[in-house]
């Protein structure tokens, strides 16, 4: 008895020790690899002091121009490329967090097939679905949104699924036991437990939604990384510094405001 007691905690610490040693080689074969093929380019001196300097003085005449090409006019775009794509998502991904949910099925395998469809969804990023929409509805915002909105599904329906899956069915066993169909039930006794959830991950995927319309634009589905992708490739440090000044300022604000709400909601 005293043997495999001892056993125990040998074992343990043998494996322990084998998962950091396997990271530690992982670690070390990739930092071998990138310092294999690190080489800094004579002139990459000379360019940082440029773009420091350029950044350091942003372009504030960009800020806000008569012609509608300016700054705000740019980080508002980004703004309603990401609240479209996540309202869309909101909405598209519920029944698919149903399907996903294993209490919500009978049989594990419905369910399964749920969780598989929104991990394929998931695999794609943003960009890569950009890419695509702009080949279908040609460039512009409207590809940006299809491509946030659909990426997002994947993402939503995960976390939606998963709030269900946690839900405490007391109250629904009660409808039922009263007479309460299935509406009825999924109406008062689901629905009011998983919505706090359901509006916090929204929130939450929001903020990361604004986060990728701002480099959505470098593909060319809209919103500021148009403008930033072109001020990069035309050397332009100063705009591209109040480029990122503005991006900055907007994320930090959405951050707070979305933080403020998701707390008063959980």
């Amino acid at each position: 008895m005293m043997n495999a007691t001892m056993k125990k905690p040998l074992m343990k610490r043998l494996r322990n020790w084998t998962i950091a040693l396997i990271v530690l080689i992982i670690y070390a074969w990739a930092f071998t690899g990138f310092f294999k093929n690190f080489e800094l380019k004579p002139t990459a001196l000379q360019a940082a002091k440029a773009i420091f300097a350029g950044m350091s003085h942003p372009d504030w005449g960009y800020v806000s121009q008569p012609g509608g090409e300016d700054l705000l006019h740019a980080l508002l775009e980004t703004f309603n490329i990401a609240v479209l794509g996540t309202f869309i998502s909101a909405i598209v991904c519920v029944p698919f967090a149903f399907w996903a949910a294993r209490n919500m099925n009978r049989y594990r395998m419905i369910s399964s097939a749920g969780k598989i469809f929104l991990s394929a969804i998931r695999v794609f990023p943003e960009l890569i679905m950009a890419l695509l929409f702009i080949k279908a509805v040609g460039l512009g915002a409207f590809a940006g949104v299809l491509a946030l909105g659909f990426h997002s599904i994947g993402m939503l329906g995960k976390l939606f699924g998963e709030s269900i899956e946690d839900m405490d069915f007391s109250a629904a066993e009660a409808l039922r036991a009263c007479g309460a169909n299935k509406f009825q039930t999924l109406w008062f006794a689901i629905v009011p437990q998983v919505m706090p959830q359901f509006f916090s991950y929204t929130l939450y995927r929001f903020e990361i939604s604004v986060r990728s319309a701002a480099i959505l634009g470098m593909v060319g589905a809209g919103g500021i990384g148009a403008p930033l992708i072109f001020a990069l490739n035309a050397h332009r440090w100063d705009r591209v510094g109040v480029i990122l000044l503005g991006i900055i300022v907007m994320v930090s604000i959405i951050d707070l405001i979305s933080g403020v709400i998701r707390k008063r909601l959980v």
